[in-house]
């Protein structure tokens, strides 16, 4: 075996589990970025997003496809599982595995609640209103778990959607600022409710003039300290 194959051999397997394929790249790229050792490994049913309801908890039979997609994961020698799809986040609270399963975003809300100093506020920024009302309840539990007194606010970008879904990462910051610019005032952070929104984190940062907090990169670093003990 050559040198390069045994490296590969040793990488790290992180399985990401995606629901829009809009997820996947923000995914990739935040293991590159934060767990570059890291082997990312993609799988994807673009129909789990799709099937969802509006509102409410999701149904048992998605839970259990989305189970059955993390058995696979495991079946096939992941490392660590990471969803990327914020609606499915609870499924990794019903299911046991012997690598780490992350939420998408647990580590992105740590992240946020350390900005605000347990007191501030943070921006809850999504592109539909299913994902913000789920992300800003699950946000609030966290902060009420951490004993924060973090406000969330949640903020809407419809236009967001198709800009991620096209590749468009211009639109996609337009559409975020307009979005925060009526709120920003007092936030500590921005906090961004799905991966496909990622790629426009950096720029909205210096925009804004605050941290935006994205859970690929929040994820990748959770999932590095998990299995490496450390920094690579």
């Amino acid at each position: 075996m050559s040198g390069g194959a045994a490296d590969r051999a040793r990488a790290p397997r992180i399985a990401l589990i995606s629901a829009t394929p809009t997820a996947i790249a923000p995914a990739v790229a935040g293991l590159a970025e934060e767990f570059p050792a890291a082997e990312p490994w993609n799988l994807l049913d673009d129909r789990l997003l799709a099937d969802a309801p509006q509102d409410g908890p999701l149904p048992p039979t998605l839970v259990d496809r989305m189970g059955r997609l993390i058995g696979h994961a495991l079946a096939g020698g992941a490392d660590g599982v990471l969803l990327t799809c914020s609606l499915y986040g609870a499924v990794t609270e019903t299911v046991e595995t012997p690598v780490p399963l992350l939420p998408p975003d647990k580590a992105a809300f740590e992240q946020a609640l350390a900005l605000s100093s347990g007191g501030g506020r943070v921006l809850v920024l999504a592109s539909f209103e299913a994902a913000m009302r789920d992300s800003v309840t699950r946000f609030t539990a966290a902060a009420v778990a951490a004993g924060s007194a973090t406000e969330p606010i949640g903020v809407v970008a419809p236009a967001a959607f198709d800009a991620a879904r096209e590749g468009d990462i211009s639109a996609l910051f337009d559409a975020l600022r307009n979005a925060c610019l009526p709120h920003i005032a007092d936030a500590d952070a921005v906090l961004l409710a799905q991966y496909s929104l990622a790629p426009a984190a950096a720029p909205l940062s210096t925009a804004l003039g605050v941290p935006v907090v994205s859970g690929p990169r929040a994820a990748a670093a959770a999932l590095r300290s998990t299995l490496t003990g450390g920094s690579l």
